[in-house]
């Protein structure tokens, strides 16, 4: 996505929101359908699939988008609960027109979203999005009653993206006799994921599969990963797997109650294709993926380089250089040899795979992955500062990194959302980080108070 394009409506991952107020509201969505429903029109398309996560309010905005694409002549097929990753795969298997995704991931229950894949899996083209969005601010009304669209239940939703899970892991591996713990998030993957690794062989003890409508990610799933420690250092299980609510995020835990994010995921990957010869170039991460990830995937010989934050920089960034891997260290794994998009499932299975070549568990698979402490401060600022552009927070950032050489990493970005200025140092030693990191924020606050 260009910096350029102006949204007033999409973000950088659809529409997302507080439930009840604008824009994630019956009243929108109902609107949001019907217009891209005349978007769709202008194609000669008119089949869409919508799947959600098990907020509550998924009902509602499902129903008005259901409405607004049937009063538009588009033809819905409703997967009910189902992970992001796999509307993403559905839309291509089904050869819809549109995927439709209700969700907001790893945000508590209050929260809901709205995000479209094109017919080929991806993030829905920014000329579309833009054109959905000029829509919305026309008039728009329905097509002749007899050209409405219908609706349709995919019962079997579910069984066909189980099986293509299982797809992605070798015929001719098991995991039998190994004792794994899902932490499903009481999200999206509830109903799939412990059917994949049951299948595959996995002794499977289960946490967050319990949906209620209001419980998702409410202490446990990728953004709370303690409760699967507790769980698998209770249970002396092999190890444990923890999805976000919408299932595109991994976090993993060895035997010991070591965390794995997404950094070290898309190490062990990285390195089992590199030893195989199929890692099909280099890996891509982001401005936030850590300083250790990156010097030992150098050591390995692995090329890498950062794109922004948010897994669609990432994609932009892959398919620029004609890579497969990439990631952010929050979970969200790309393989694009496998899926279209970020897949908890399937890369934790790509993990499993190397862990059964290699003869190794997930401790020693990472043995040699020495991760940088990091510091993150959040700077509360007046909307209008513009901490990037003041001299003396600039010359602060210039002489910290000088201080910390090649072995420290300083970045200092604007949150999208809130008015704070987000500050993380990176180095070897956590006593020295924190100094730097509490160094910056104090410039820049005493700079933004004199703004």
């Amino acid at each position: 996505m260009q910096a350029s394009i102006k949204r007033k409506y999409f973000g950088t991952d659809g529409v997302r929101g507080r439930v009840g107020q604008f824009p994630i509201s019956p009243d929108f969505a109902m609107r949001l359908g019907m217009a891209a429903g005349k978007v769709l029109l202008k194609h000669d398309q008119g089949r869409v699939i919508i799947g959600k996560d098990t907020r509550l309010s998924g009902y509602m905005l499902e129903a008005a988008l259901e409405a607004g694409f049937s009063a538009a002549g588009v033809s819905t097929v409703l997967l009910g609960p189902m992970p992001t990753p796999a509307v993403s795969y559905l839309t291509k298997a089904f050869r819809a027109d549109l995927g439709v995704v209700i969700s907001a991931s790893h945000n508590p229950y209050y929260d809901n979203g709205i995000k479209f894949f094109s017919r080929e899996g991806t993030k829905l083209p920014d000329e579309v999005e833009l054109a959905i969005e000029e829509a919305l601010e026309h008039e728009i009304s329905c097509v002749e009653p007899s050209l409405f669209g219908r609706a349709f239940r995919q019962n079997d939703a579910p069984g066909r993206y189980v099986e293509f899970c299982k797809s992605t892991f070798d015929t001719h591996m098991s995991l039998e006799g190994l004792s794994v713990v899902l932490d499903c998030a009481h999200g999206a993957t509830y109903h799939v994921a412990p059917l994949v690794f049951r299948e595959l062989g996995a002794n499977v003890t289960c946490i967050g599969t319990a949906p209620n409508g209001i419980n998702i990610n409410d202490g446990v799933g990728s953004t709370h990963p303690e409760a699967l420690v507790e769980r698998v250092l209770a249970s002396k299980a092999d190890l444990g797997i923890a999805f976000d609510g919408d299932g595109d995020r991994v976090m993993m835990v060895d035997r010991h109650g070591h965390i794995l994010d997404g950094d070290a995921v898309l190490y062990i990957i990285a390195c089992d294709r590199m030893e195989r010869g199929r890692l099909g170039g280099g890996v891509v991460g982001t401005l936030m993926s850590n300083l250790g990830f990156e010097l030992a995937l150098k050591r390995k010989g692995i090329e890498f380089c950062r794109s922004a934050v948010g897994d669609r920089y990432v994609m932009e960034e892959l398919l620029k250089r004609n890579w497969r891997l990439g990631g952010e260290n929050s979970g969200h794994v790309i393989c694009l040899d496998y899926t279209s998009t970020g897949d908890g499932i399937i890369s934790a299975l790509q993990v499993l795979k190397a862990s059964l070549r290699q003869g190794k568990n997930l401790t020693e698979l990472v043995s040699d992955l020495e991760m940088f402490p990091q510091e993150l401060v959040n700077v509360r600022v007046n909307a209008g500062f513009d901490a990037l552009s003041d001299e003396k927070v600039k010359q602060e950032i210039r002489a910290v990194e000088a201080e910390l050489g090649e072995t420290g990493r300083v970045l200092i970005r604007k949150s999208g959302t809130e008015p704070l200025i987000r500050v993380m140092v990176e180095g070897q030693e956590r006593s020295v980080v924190r100094q730097y990191a509490a160094r910056l924020a104090d410039c820049i606050r005493q700079q933004a108070e004199e703004a």
